[in-house]
């Protein structure tokens, strides 16, 4: 059975950091794509960042990029988003998500595995 537990939200003043981590287990963390998603109430859950396999390609939303960092650590099966200059538009639960194939990817429904979210409040 497949698992991935988010960890590392909470609420921090803009222009703050975080880092969440994602924990796996159940099947080979390695061989699979991970990414990270957000929903903030009433809206649609949202792509953020995705890692290949093995790292070497990352991508992120526009809304994010040049802020967080995405990265991987198959020997402990965690993968990692770090957040950086955050913004109040940055509050969301911000879920992890196990790809369906090693390439990394922005679509959603290429993701078969998801954690429970985590919550992230920016203060303004």
């Amino acid at each position: 059975q497949v698992q991935l537990v988010e960890s590392g939200g909470g609420l921090v003043q803009a222009g703050g950091s975080l880092r969440l981590s994602c924990a796996a287990s159940g099947r080979t963390f390695s061989n699979w794509a991970m990414g990270w998603f957000r929903q903030a109430p009433g809206e649609e859950r949202e792509f953020v960042s995705t890692i290949s396999w093995n790292g070497g390609t990352t991508y992120y939303a526009d809304s994010v990029k040049g802020r967080f960092t995405i990265s991987r650590d198959n020997a402990k099966n965690t993968v990692y988003l770090q957040m950086t200059s955050l913004k109040a538009e940055d509050t969301a639960k911000y879920y992890c998500a196990g790809g369906r194939w090693p390439r990394a990817s922005t679509r959603r429904d290429e993701y078969g595995y998801w954690g429970q979210g985590t919550q992230v409040i920016v203060s303004s």
